[in-house]
């Protein structure tokens, strides 16, 4: 896709960026994905069908971007965020991805469930989106005349210098390609990414009864091309200037060389990188725009896919008639549903990424912090809904650090004789 002006080719990133994402929110609004769901069906009633919709999802973006980058036709090295960067920061990926984990069950969905709740009318969820959207905000940007963020006031002391510099890029391919001494890494990303993706595909289908699903099987297919098509466009975008060749991002960079003037510029070169869809950061990203007054230069692809995102759900509850407004049952859903959007909104920043962003989008490239923070998500919110069920039970009885020790018993990390209350 070549065009011949900047503008040209940015208002066909976006737009293209937008149409994607009004899909998405129509698929997964109709298909009913929902990643925390999955999670909760695990843990209370050991149904396994919207969790292998989740891993279906993985595997058919894996497999797409293995196949595309071998034949050069998508760029998941250079990204925004950098998932593959060669610096692993490994503490902010567990943690970020327990603290994600803990809030999304506390909020009653991810980044990406509560905007799909937003286009069905559920006005707690745009409580949780304000809340997200300030702490992601300033996870990242300074305060009102200040040089501090939230993260370097908080984290950066102690988790930066926990960091881990790879020789190489942090993804499997990069890093056995690295320790082997091999020159091929293209072909072994490409083969490592056939290996996950035919192990995924496996445990998915084995399932008899996942295989009787359609919504399940329907949702994991088209959110992992979804995923894929994101990475695709947004890769080759091309500007046609002085007879070469130039990336949304590099002709960014030669801005001065090549333009007239600043007209059109956007506020930043890393949110033209090729991205796919992840829904934290850019959540925070909408309170910028507002706060920049609307400014054309804040929008961004992540921008637009929440707000298209919100559309295709919104769309989607109007044809099934499932629109409906819901407000908070009491106090206490108020005070989970902030205490779960204050958790993930610095678990989204701190591990870059969400269950879409980091478990699908970071996935489908094979970086290790990726990994570590969809293990983490799943862990954290697991461990909570056992918590929660504990107390349920034994009301109580069962105080938080029965509750906790019992969950870990439940979940393999802790002896049976370690066990304070009895197993439900």
């Amino acid at each position: 896709m070549i065009f011949d002006t900047f503008a040209d080719s940015l208002s066909f990133f976006l737009w293209s960026t937008f149409v994607i994402a009004v899909f998405l929110g129509v698929v997964v609004n109709k298909t009913n994905f929902c990643t925390m769901g999955a999670v909760s069906d695990m843990v209370n009633i050991g149904d396994y069908g919207r969790f292998r919709a989740w891993i279906l999802a993985i595997a058919v973006a894996i497999l797409g971007v293995s196949l595309f980058e071998y034949m050069q036709l998508v760029n998941v090295t250079e990204t925004f965020p950098g998932y593959r960067g060669s610096q692993l920061i490994f503490v902010e990926n567990i943690l970020g991805g327990i603290l994600f984990g803990i809030g999304m069950t506390f909020a009653s969905g991810c980044g990406n469930k509560t905007l799909i709740r937003i286009g069905g009318g559920n006005i707690k969820s745009i409580f949780v989106f304000i809340i997200i959207a300030l702490i992601a905000y300033y996870m990242t940007n300074p305060f009102p005349d200040s040089d501090k963020t939230l993260y370097s006031v908080l984290f950066y002391d102690w988790v930066n210098p926990l960091a881990i510099s790879l020789d190489s890029h942090q993804d499997i391919g990069a890093i056995i390609s690295h320790l082997i001494s091999s020159e091929n890494t293209q072909t072994l990303r490409f083969i490592i990414g056939l290996v996950f993706a035919s192990g995924m595909l496996f445990y998915v289908f084995k399932a008899a009864d996942f295989r009787s699903s359609k919504d399940n099987i329907v949702g994991g297919l088209i959110i992992g091309l979804v995923i894929l098509s994101a990475w695709y466009t947004s890769s080759n975008i091309n500007i046609l200037a002085e007879d070469e060749q130039y990336s949304l991002s590099d002709y960014y960079s030669e801005w001065d060389m090549l333009a007239e003037d600043d007209e059109g510029k956007p506020a930043a070169a890393r949110t033209l990188n090729p991205q796919s869809f992840t829904f934290i950061n850019p959540i925070g990203q909408t309170y910028g725009y507002i706060k920049g007054r609307f400014d054309s230069a804040l929008l961004t692809f992540g921008l637009i896919s929440v707000l298209g995102v919100i559309l295709g759900s919104f769309l989607w509850s109007l044809i099934a008639k499932s629109f409906r407004i819901e407000w908070f049952v009491d106090f206490k859903d108020f005070v989970n549903h902030a205490i779960g959007a204050t958790l993930m909104g610095f678990g989204g920043v701190l591990a870059l990424g969400c269950t879409i962003g980091q478990g699908i989008t970071g996935m489908s490239t094979l970086a290790v912090g990726s990994i570590l923070t969809f293990i983490s998500i799943i862990f954290g919110s697991a461990l909570t809904m056992k918590i929660q069920y504990y107390k349920l039970v034994y009301e109580d009885e069962a105080t938080f650090s029965k509750a906790f020790v019992s969950s870990l018993v439940d979940m393999k990390l802790l002896p049976a004789s370690m066990r304070r209350l009895d197993d439900i």
